[in-house]
């Protein structure tokens, strides 16, 4: 290792899997975080994250060349005998080694694709490999804040294994124990949201959405496909899948990361035949996704039981890896574990794995310097004024033919006057700063609307989201007000976790408001996003109600990133104002 790049900043990537994104990490400080998506316009992008490269190093002033490293949150080299002797075992079924070594040898030729990607990277650019469930780790055990944390990643698959748990001291992460391949919470889930017709990329967060509505004792088949172990170690029944026996397609060169079917015949047995993804939803697959939830959270509690034992005086948890991602388990750490606090990174799957590595080669050129935590998510692409005005003359045309007119506020009269249009049962799409870091919307890309309306959901899904009417819809409330609405006092700023609405406030927000009284809650600080705040407090003096209904900016497509995409969007849909900065849009009538 060079000491002459020791103190430069540090490019973080997960690149050649899904959700491909990037970073800089400086003086211990994460300054840039997008993922592809964002600027490609496909979910859950895979492949060599180019744009999100020139952002991250435009936004940051950056060329290649004053780069410490790039990080990569994969290790070719990682658990190698544990590799060898399951290919031994399993007799080596070529196809199935070949199709993994294949997307290996793409990851370890990351320098040479970065270099004929026209970025400007040398041909001698440092690549510093780290070992996928060690960025998981560190993104969220470094960037939490605490000098001592519990940290536990979970996943579908990465560099051999699906979990891995131990304990961060002063930014030294100490591994205590993990589950390999062919063992995964995240498998299991996957599979199972195929067999519920939810064949896309990335759709556990519906099968989420969905089992809220079911009765999870009455598909007890599903505890067969688990058997909980000693020392957090769990096992697949292997004969209800095929990814260990199988070259199952796994797409993650470019375009939409695609995954063929996990779910073999016997589950099939198990369960009965699978829903197809045009067939309406029935009381039973309702059930099967609620025993699915119950029995994910059965592995998941067995594996923080056993990564508290070994910190017994550590009550805080830092949890990343895609599973992370399951607000509906989050909600009950508290309350099923031993643990007290909980951290989640804004980023917790793959795309912030960039963050991690990041981190930690920052770490291993830097040993002991004092890592800034991630306390919000906006790290994203930025808009100023004079792109907002660009936008809206390219779009003059357009917005006279839809009958819009442009209109300029400042922020008192902006606030004020959207708080009032989203009271009289107006949907706004707000559009501030920076973008979110993550697959959240938090306030900065945003459509928001009133939690007080009964028939808001079914129309946001309606005339807007165009989504499934089973998916829920956020809360965003004032981080000092949260506690008198929900069952939880502490902040929940990046919308991870599912709690109880108290019982005497469901009424009153009836659009935010799951079947069984929870809500995924966001709690907003003054202090990191002061617009969205001052919005919300404007709300709260006209209605009594210190929340806005919050969801994405989008209509199922990424999460709008430049002006042009939201103007785009607003059009097209039936929101009654767009909000750019301080330029406010909205149709005459």
């Amino acid at each position: 290792m060079s000491r002459t790049r020791e103190g430069r900043p540090i490019l973080g990537l997960n690149a050649f899997h899904g959700d491909a994104s990037a970073c800089v990490v400086h003086d211990g400080k994460v300054v840039a975080a997008v993922e592809e998506e964002r600027f490609s316009r496909r979910k859950h992008e895979a492949g060599l994250p180019r744009m999100a490269i020139e952002h991250c190093l435009s936004a940051t002033g950056l060329r290649p060349q004053e780069l410490g490293c790039v990080a990569v949150n994969a290790d070719p080299r990682a658990r190698r005998l544990a590799k060898l002797g399951y290919a031994l075992r399993s007799g080596g079924r070529p196809a199935l080694l070949w199709s993994r070594l294949r997307h290996r040898r793409q990851r370890a030729n990351l320098g040479e694709a970065l270099n004929n990607a026209g970025l400007g990277f040398a041909r001698d650019c440092v690549i510093e490999p780290v070992e996928h469930h060690t960025s998981h780790l560190a993104s969220a055990a470094l960037a939490c804040g605490w000098d001592e944390v519990v940290a536990v990643s979970m996943d579908g698959f990465g560099d051999f294994a699906s979990s891995a748990w131990g304990v961060c001291t002063k930014g030294a992460l100490a591994l205590r124990g993990e589950v390999r391949f062919p063992h995964s919470a995240g498998v299991l889930y996957q599979a199972v949201t195929q067999y519920l017709g939810f064949t896309a990329y990335g759709d556990e967060y519906k099968v989420m959405g969905l089992a809220g509505s079911g009765d999870a004792g009455a598909v007890p088949e599903l505890d067969d496909m688990v058997e909980l172990r000693r020392h957090g170690e769990f096992r697949l029944a292997l004969r209800f899948f095929r990814h260990h026996r199988e070259a199952v397609s796994f797409v993650w060169s470019d375009g939409t990361p695609r995954v063929g079917t996990l779910f073999s015949d016997e589950l099939t047995e198990l369960l009965g035949p699978p829903r197809a993804a045009d067939e309406p939803l029935t009381a039973r697959h309702r059930d099967v996704a609620a025993a699915l939830q119950r029995v994910y959270e059965k592995i998941f509690f067995h594996v923080l039981e056993a990564a508290a034992q070994c910190a017994p005086d550590t009550r805080r948890l830092a949890l990343a890896g895609g599973c992370a991602l399951n607000s509906l388990a989050n909600g009950s750490i508290r309350s099923r574990s031993p643990f007290e606090a909980a951290y989640v990174p804004p980023a917790a799957g793959d795309a912030g794995g960039a963050v991690g590595a990041g981190l930690t080669a920052w770490l291993r050129r830097n040993p002991g310097s004092v890592i800034a935590p991630v306390d919000h998510a906006y790290l994203g692409p930025e808009v100023h004024d004079g792109q907002i005005a660009a936008t809206i003359a390219e779009a003059r045309e357009a917005l006279q033919t839809a009958g819009c007119v442009v209109e300029e506020r400042d922020d008192a009269s902006l606030f004020d006057e959207t708080a009032a249009i989203i009271a009289d049962g107006g949907v706004v799409g707000w559009f501030q700063g920076r973008a979110e870091w993550g697959p959240r919307a938090l306030g900065n890309r945003s459509i928001l609307a009133d939690p007080r309306r009964v028939d808001m959901r079914e129309t946001l899904n309606r005339k807007i989201k165009l989504r499934e009417s089973f998916r829920p819809f956020a809360p965003a409330v004032l981080e000092d007000a949260a506690h008198a609405w929900f069952e939880r006092g502490d902040a929940v700023p990046f919308m991870t976790e599912v709690v109880p609405v108290r019982p005497e406030r469901r009424r009153q927000v009836p659009a935010i408001v799951h079947v069984d009284g929870t809500g995924r809650l966001q709690t907003v600080s003054a202090r990191t996003n002061p617009r969205f705040h001052g919005l919300i407090e404007a709300f709260q003096r006209k209605t009594g109600v210190p929340m806005l209904l919050n969801t994405s900016f989008n209509e199922n497509e990424p999460i709008v990133t430049r002006p042009a995409e939201a103007l785009s969007c607003f059009l097209r849909t039936g929101m009654d104002r767009l909000v750019l900065g301080n330029t406010v849009i909205r149709r005459r009538g």
